[in-house]
């Protein structure tokens, strides 16, 4: 059972401007609720009792409404105030928080809807370390509600991924919701660069795969999306 996870809070958040002038981007609220508690709440509910958050901008604020929020999670903050070092090189920064267990990843800004299943516990029932570096949580590009992206990975028949080609559309995007293990953090080829690397090495070694998220998925990337998530959590 997994119990540690690793979740993003040091983005700008330039594209939800101007509601992140002046508060953190998992701290906008969609239905009454800051992102990040949307997450989190997500977290607790699969199992999570240990949850390592990085934080960069307006990162005093973050860490109060962590220390303020009740909940069963236990919280450590990987510190990146003196420099914001994207997904990969926040991942390498907070490794040693994170252990030498597998653990999962995700975005705070990310939001879903449980399906049949709850989402998380159907992830570690598909996760086998000895195929896996990464079980990337993803969600057919039709039902991607306020993605406006071509999709990110083509999947098999077993669940192995590989990227969309240059002037293609493939069918899945990514979640933001994946479970790692630390084996694939290595070898950083800088200070800040993107968790794609990693992917990247997963995908040459046939170790990169994928399930499809099967309840509701929303890309709240900017402020004209939280009506539409909000209009859509409102009618069920």
């Amino acid at each position: 059972m997994i119990d540690t996870a690793m979740l993003m809070a040091a983005g700008l958040g330039k594209r939800m401007r101007p509601l992140t002038a002046t508060r953190p981007k998992p701290l906008v609220k969609v239905a009454g609720k800051p992102l990040m508690d949307h997450a989190l709440d997500r977290l607790e509910a699969g199992g999570i009792s240990k949850v390592v958050v990085n934080v960069h901008y307006l990162a005093d604020t973050v860490e109060a409404h962590l220390k303020a929020r009740k909940c069963g999670l236990e919280f450590a903050v990987s510190d990146e105030r003196a420099k914001l070092l994207e997904t990969g090189g926040g991942l390498i920064k907070a490794k040693a928080l994170l252990g030498d267990q597998p653990f999962i990843c995700a975005n705070s800004d990310n939001l879903w809807i449980d399906g049949p299943q709850e989402t998380l516990g159907m992830m570690q029932r598909i996760w086998n370390p000895d195929k896996m570096d990464a079980l990337l949580l993803l969600v057919p590009l039709a039902r991607a509600t306020c993605h406006k992206g071509p999709g990110d990975f083509h999947m098999d028949a077993t669940g192995r991924l590989t990227r969309r080609k240059t002037a293609y559309v493939a069918p899945f995007v990514f979640t933001g919701v994946q479970i790692m293990t630390p084996k694939l953090l290595v070898d950083p080829p800088a200070d800040v660069f993107s968790t794609n690397i990693f992917w990247n090495r997963a995908i040459e070694a046939g170790r990169l795969y994928g399930v499809s998220h099967q309840g509701l998925w929303f890309d709240v990337g900017t402020p004209q999306a939280i009506p539409v998530v909000e209009s859509m959590l409102a009618h069920g």
